[in-house]
Order: C-alpha cells, then sequence, then structure tokens
C-alpha cells in the first residue's frame, strides 16, 4: 500500500494565501505610517478637522481640531494596525504549517481587526461621522472599501466547512 504525502488542498491554501496577502498589506501600512509618519499624520487630521467639507453647521460640531487628539487617533490606527498585521503574519504561518484550527482562528481575528478598523473606523466614523465623503482632497473611502471588501472574502474562505482532506 502506498501513502501519498499530505499537500495543502484548494481551499485551506486559498485561506492562507489571502490572510498572507492581507498580512503583507497591513504590515507593510503599518510600516509606512511609522517610517513615514507625517503622510498620514495630515490625512488623519484634516478628515478629523473636517476642514475640506462643506461646513455644515449641523455637523461641524463633530470637528476635532486638536492636534494632541487627532495625533492620538493615528498613533492608536498604528498600534491596531500593527497588532493586526502581526496576527495575520501568525495565522499565514499556522496555514503553511497546516495548522489549520489555530490558523483559522488566528486569521480570523486579524481579519476582524481589518473589518473593524476600514469598516467601522474608516467608512463608517471617517466617511459618515466626519463626512470624509464630502473632501475631494482627503478621501480614502474607495481605497477602505477595497481592503474592508477583500477581508470579508478572506474571512469567508476562512471559515468554509473544511473538507475531509482539508483536515489533515
Amino acid at each position: 500500500m502506498t501513502t501519498t504525502p499530505t499537500r495543502h488542498t484548494g481551499l485551506s491554501l486559498a485561506a492562507g494565501v489571502l490572510t498572507g496577502i492581507l498580512a503583507l498589506y497591513i504590515a507593510l501600512v503599518a510600516l509606512g505610517n511609522i517610517t513615514d509618519f507625517g503622510t498620514n499624520q495630515q490625512f488623519v487630521r484634516h478628515v478629523l478637522a473636517m476642514d475640506t467639507t462643506f461646513k455644515d453647521d449641523d455637523l461641524m460640531w463633530r470637528a476635532i481640531t486638536s492636534t494632541a487628539l487627532q495625533d492620538t487617533a493615528y498613533v492608536l490606527i498604528i498600534a491596531w494596525e500593527t497588532v493586526a498585521a502581526l496576527v495575520l503574519i501568525w495565522g499565514a504561518w499556522l496555514w503553511a504549517r497546516r495548522d489549520h484550527d489555530r490558523a483559522r482562528r488566528f486569521s480570523t481575528y486579524g481579519l476582524l481587526m481589518l473589518l473593524l478598523l476600514f469598516g467601522a473606523g474608516f467608512i463608517a466614523i471617517g466617511g459618515e461621522w466626519f463626512a470624509m465623503w464630502q473632501s475631494k482632497t482627503w478621501n480614502g473611502l474607495d481605497a477602505a472599501t477595497r481592503v474592508f471588501l477583500l477581508s470579508g472574502v478572506a474571512l469567508i474562505v476562512n471559515q468554509l466547512p473544511a473538507g475531509r482532506r482539508d483536515a489533515s
């Protein structure tokens, strides 16, 4: 009787690759924000200050003009991105090691972190609460939507039930 070596099936391979792509992406985003702090710092400051929106009096009370609070928000975003990157890197590593249960769990944590950051943070809070959609200059909704959707697809693939060959 011959045995074939255990290989990744398509589903676990897809989950690992998608997790790895998002791990790479958010790691590069975090690294860029750390090494080039000022570029996205200005983005966060302008969005929170709402200084390029329509200046509607019914909305402008939401603006945060304190640079200390703006910079605190930015540092918290970078910290969240960094932790998400580490969790996703660990998840991708576990997929590569064929530790499917832990890979699925850690990938899920990291992907949910991205969904929270890009969905709740950038799309809902930045886009709607701070009216980022009104700005022609400081509008990150398209980029946030792309990452949110890719993270959602990766989460769905990670949550699909494993077949019998995937369990090995």
